[in-house]
């Protein structure tokens, strides 16, 4: 391939129009409008393309940047809060199994676990990230840890000799010389002991998530004043939507500056409260979805078949991509993270270009990473719908 290429007759995920994308070195050096069968005039004709230049015409496709998968717990076997510096070449698979799955970025997700073995993942992510990213590989981003800072009723399958108490002490004793590799932190803010906590989080650049939580209204609407911004997994490990006592969900459904991800694998939230879920993002946001976004929630079995795998000291079965541990409790799932996007899209719950902007610009907004913009990296993937209605996707050769 050359060094420069163009991508024409392209669409765009929640913009109107047909677009052309140039490429140069792998960075996207113009994004132009067309304006009917004209492109604008600053574009280049086809007669002033450099010989040397690519030119892909994607016949009304939609174009995107690679997924984004904020909350992944393992792949091939390894759950990542057993991750250690001996397992740099197993993450390397795990990173281009993931890009394999349409994901170009994501973040490891620890578990409540030992502060040991939080201390133990984050170190071998640490010295993961000062290597170079190689081609054909998801890119981390830094550890989502889910816990251990949770409500005791809402754990799930989290071990509860390993909850600790929401102390200021307790907190960075957990963070410890780590918090550069820490980009999310999910908690429970009923259960804190001292205030102040969620500001000291989201002080050191990791961005705060309520979840595992019996939280009021009243009491997310505090932690989001102080800082959180997001919540992990809607309706999972939290009260559902109620008519007098609305809830953690409520209150960040209608709170603008707040995010939610969920699962969209048809096990964890039945697919007519996910209609609801989809259908409130849209009423509380001036753009379309602009409140919600998928995750996998992938457990370690992922990318590996069905049947009996470890978990922590216990077990989990995999039947058909859902994970539950053997007293039935439901742990996660095994389906990669665009198979959410097109579940979306065989329900008829959304359009296609609202489930890949559930995947791709949503977790990006949710976290601040750069969007597909001019000057940003052009790590593209291409989407259709074929004539039986299914989303499918590959990546665009660049």
């Amino acid at each position: 391939m050359s060094d420069t290429t163009v991508v024409r007759n392209a669409r765009l995920p929640q913009r109107s129009g047909l677009y052309q994308i140039s490429i140069e070195e792998g960075v996207v050096s113009a994004i132009l409008q067309r304006n009917g069968d004209t492109i604008a005039s600053m574009t280049p004709s086809p007669s002033s393309l450099d010989s040397a230049t690519t030119v892909i015409d994607v016949a009304k496709d939609w174009i995107s940047l690679g997924a984004v998968d904020l909350q992944i717990n393992g792949a091939l076997g390894l759950a990542f809060p057993d991750l250690r510096l001996s397992d740099v070449e197993k993450l390397n698979e795990i990173c281009m199994l993931l890009w394999q799955q349409g994901v170009a970025e994501f973040c490891p997700t620890v578990v409540t676990t030992s502060i040991d073995n939080v201390h133990g993942c984050l170190a071998a992510l640490q010295a993961h990230q000062r290597r170079r990213s190689l081609p054909g590989q998801a890119h981390i981003i830094g550890a989502h840890l889910e816990g251990p800072f949770l409500n005791a009723a809402k754990r799930g399958a989290h071990p509860a000799e390993c909850l600790q108490p929401l102390t200021m002490a307790t907190i960075q004793k957990v963070i410890g010389d780590f918090a550069d590799v820490v980009s999310i932190m999910t908690l429970a803010p009923e259960v804190a002991e001292d205030s102040g906590v969620i500001e000291w989080l989201t002080q050191q650049g990791i961005v705060v998530s309520l979840g595992h939580s019996l939280a009021t209204a009243e009491q997310a609407g505090r932690a989001f004043d102080q800082g959180a911004t997001m919540v992990t997994h809607a309706f999972n490990a939290m009260p559902g939507l109620h008519h007098r006592e609305p809830g953690l969900l409520a209150a960040a459904l209608i709170d603008a500056r707040v995010c939610s991800g969920f699962i969209a694998d048809g096990q964890h939230i039945c697919p007519i409260m996910l209609d609801v879920l989809l259908r409130a993002g849209r009423g509380s946001r001036d753009a379309w979805m602009g409140g919600l976004f998928l995750v996998s929630d992938a457990l370690s079995p992922l990318g590996l078949p069905d049947g009996i795998y470890p978990w922590d000291s216990r077990e989990i079965e995999v039947i058909k991509g859902t994970a539950r541990l053997a007293d039935g409790t439901l742990s996660g799932t095994t389906l990669p993270l665009i198979a959410g996007a097109q579940n979306l899209v065989k329900w008829g719950l959304c359009g296609v270009e609202d489930a890949i902007a559930l995947v791709t610009k949503a977790p990006r907004d949710a976290i601040g990473l750069p969007r597909f913009a001019v000057g940003n990296p052009a790590q593209l993937i291409r989407w259709c719908q074929n004539d039986a209605g299914q989303l499918t996707w590959r990546w665009l050769d660049i």
